[in-house]
């Protein structure tokens, strides 16, 4: 990884949309995120990725807990 990316394991957000995943690893020139409950990877530039601060990652992980609860 290059040193503007989070290492593996850590949150990050993708700025083009404001996602926040886990860093999952490295394919070819991408990055590739996973929603911090689980779910779909996807990938983003590494460009596009910073490090998430504490803020980013509580509101993800209240979002996925709020989407659990919701009647069906």
């Amino acid at each position: 990884m290059t040193a503007d990316v989070p290492e593996l394991g850590e949150y990050a957000v993708d700025t083009r949309d404001g996602r926040v995943g886990v860093v999952m690893g490295c394919v070819g020139t991408y990055v590739q995120l996973r929603p911090p409950g689980g779910g779909r990877e996807w990938d983003c530039p590494p460009g596009d990725v910073r490090p998430a601060l504490p803020g980013d990652v509580l509101r993800a992980r209240v979002r996925e807990r709020n989407a659990l609860g919701r009647l069906p």
